[in-house]
């Protein structure tokens, strides 16, 4: 944990702790703000004062938001609500390993992919399995989010096909899946690729959450009943 938070946290001031990657001010507080609320720092309704700016320099930008308004014409940060059955402390882990996926990619690579979480038994009828299964044979004490050695293990395996199949708890169900879920009612933004469109037909299918990640610019969106209901776009790659 960085020496600041810690110094926080000792003075008993709740304190979050973000990747520290090249995000534009708006696209930190947003990381920002989704991490709380995945916490319940925030309740629907607070007003949130934000002060940010470059990483390394002082503060230049202060930011209102109220919580359940938006961030700009594209994100509400009400979507983020989920409902009950999801655990937060996962959601925020897949978000946070999404982003990294993002900025990192695989040894200096681009990669994109599919993380669905929640509905799993559905998803897994309306999918199947394009390779072999990496989490196959594992424990459910071996193969949760949770772990950090597990989601560096989902960071390496993203450069598969196919998305990987996660439970509301965090059990990693399998890697290499194909979702066949389509629905032509689902309409995603000129732009976006197969990726996106089967995120959002899986999402609109069944009662599951999708992360997808961008190949092309790293963002990550995040897909619920078939629509983008957060969207993070970073400013540069890690190369």
């Amino acid at each position: 944990m960085p020496k600041l938070a810690e110094e926080h946290l000792a003075k008993k001031v709740r304190a979050l702790v973000i990747p520290a990657y090249d995000y534009s001010r708006t696209e930190r507080v947003k990381v920002a703000l989704v991490s709380a609320l995945s916490q319940g720092a925030f309740k629907e309704g607070d007003l949130v004062l934000c002060m940010t700016g470059k990483v390394g320099r002082a503060p230049d930008t202060l930011m209102q938001t109220r919580i359940g308004g938006s961030l700009d014409d594209r994100v509400a940060i009400e979507g983020v609500k989920l409902g009950d059955e999801f655990n937060s402390q996962v959601v925020d882990a897949l978000i946070q390993l999404a982003l990294q996926i993002g900025q990192e990619g695989f040894e200096g690579h681009p990669i994109g992919t599919i993380i669905t979480i929640g509905a799993h038994n559905t998803v897994m009828e309306k999918s199947r399995q394009m390779t072999i299964n990496p989490f196959q044979g594992l424990s459910e004490a071996e193969r949760n989010v949770l772990d950090p050695k597990i989601r560096e293990a989902i960071k390496n395996f993203s450069v598969l096909d196919g998305a990987f199949v996660i439970r509301e708890d965090g059990v990693v169900l399998a890697a290499g899946r194909y979702l066949s879920a389509a629905d032509e009612a689902v309409k995603i933004p000129l732009g976006l690729g197969a990726r996106h469109a089967a995120a959002a037909g899986m999402t609109s299918t069944t009662g599951c959450i999708a992360l997808v990640v961008s190949q092309t610019s790293g963002a990550v969106r995040l897909f619920k009943g078939g629509n983008i209901v957060l969207e993070l776009h970073q400013t540069a790659r890690r190369t």
